[in-house]
């Protein structure tokens, strides 16, 4: 009787302490972002490692056409002076050397003046040294002498010459100060004269007008060939480079789109507007494109490899993006992600997984709702 009581007390304080190991023994926490799924379930459900592929982003930024600032001259008076007569109009086609203005000055009488007289000097000092070198020959004068009238021969013909190039910096060619020379003719008309060929796109002054050596008079551009000019944010500008191909629309010219490439981006970035010009040649034989039209511009970079998943394979949830990354024979957990843009229906990924992981390409939905539906049954 004993040895039965004493084995019934033994069996219970077994039981008990194993209850209260089991007790003790820490739940199993559940993990929200995992799933198992059923053999149905991975029939609609398709993986594949994470690899690179081809990537060509592309930008749409505003645009806008352009003179072709290497076919462009800014003509100015040469002189001080007022305008009597205006021969160029805006939109007339015009020759390199054409004459635009006539200007009246008393700035290049004044110049001319000054050159007249220097070459009066000149003369009459070339006369006395040649009147000295008699003399010395003649034994009436010392070396002496001769040498000072030779210096100041020399001194003559140096101020005649910084006058002669005062007149061409005021406009007069070679041959009209040779003319002034010979004939001694002041002459108080000065011309603009047009320093490129191509067309008057602006003329900035009226008959009568006074105007000064600094002030621009015309504006004259060959529009043969333009510029299409885009402003690119700084954020997306850092990968830019010429060459890379480029689709311009014109909101005038509906279906008049071009294709070109890039020929110059900006190396600073512009303070004010925080972006980035770049631009493309537009030939224009038939001056179809005109100055200041808006246009539309897609840049297209370079392909580079880059990792992508399709767009079916990301699920959106709490203004998150994530991908199911495979943990098992038929185990999958949603892994947060970083993504960049989206090209021809994939993204590219900058974050959160890594290249050769298995990720789910197709069946993301389904699984989504599978690991929601077990989430709630676990709470």
């Amino acid at each position: 009787m004993k040895l039965s009581w004493l084995l019934a007390t033994l069996a219970l304080v077994a039981g008990c302490g194993e209850k209260k190991t089991n007790a003790d023994a820490p739940a199993k926490v559940h993990d929200p972002y995992a799933v198992a799924a059923s053999n149905d379930l991975l029939k609609q459900v398709k993986t594949a490692p994470l690899a690179a592929s081809e990537v060509r982003e592309t930008m749409r930024v505003p645009g806008r056409i352009e003179v072709d600032q290497n076919r462009m001259a800014r003509v100015g008076s040469p002189v001080n002076g007022r305008i009597t007569d205006l021969r160029a109009t805006v939109g007339q086609e015009v020759q390199r050397g054409s004459i635009l203005a006539t200007i009246n000055s008393t700035e290049l009488s004044n110049a001319q003046l000054a050159f007249l007289k220097a070459q009066s000097q000149r003369e009459l000092a070339a006369r006395a040294a040649a009147r000295a070198q008699q003399l010395l020959e003649a034994d009436v004068i010392g070396s002496a002498e001769l040498q000072r009238r030779q210096s100041e021969l020399s001194m003559a013909e140096a101020e005649m010459g910084a006058f002669a190039g005062q007149l061409k910096v005021l406009g007069m060619s070679s041959e009209a100060i040779t003319r002034l020379a010979q004939t001694r003719a002041i002459n108080s008309v000065s011309q603009v004269v047009a320093s490129v060929s191509g067309t008057v796109i602006e003329r900035k002054v009226t008959e009568g007008q006074v105007v000064q050596p600094a002030d621009p008079v015309f504006l004259v551009a060959d529009l043969s060939s333009l510029w299409v000019a885009a402003d690119v944010p700084e954020q997306a500008a850092g990968t830019m480079r010429p060459g890379e191909d480029v689709v311009v629309e014109f909101a005038a010219l509906p279906g008049k789109n071009i294709t070109g490439k890039l020929t110059f981006v900006s190396p600073v970035v512009s303070p004010q507007t925080r972006t980035v010009l770049a631009r493309l040649d537009l030939p224009n034989p038939n001056r179809e494109y005109k100055p200041d039209m808006l246009a539309s511009v897609v840049i297209k970079s370079k392909p580079q490899p880059r990792l992508t998943v399709p767009v079916d394979a990301i699920v959106r949830e709490e203004g998150r993006d994530y991908l199911f990354v495979k943990s098992g024979p038929s185990g999958f957990r949603l892994q947060v992600v970083q993504l960049g843009t989206e090209h021809e229906g994939r993204r590219v990924v900058t974050g959160g997984v890594r290249e050769g992981e298995q990720v789910v390409v197709e069946g993301a939905f389904h699984l989504n709702n599978e690991r929601k539906r077990q989430s709630l049954e676990k709470q």
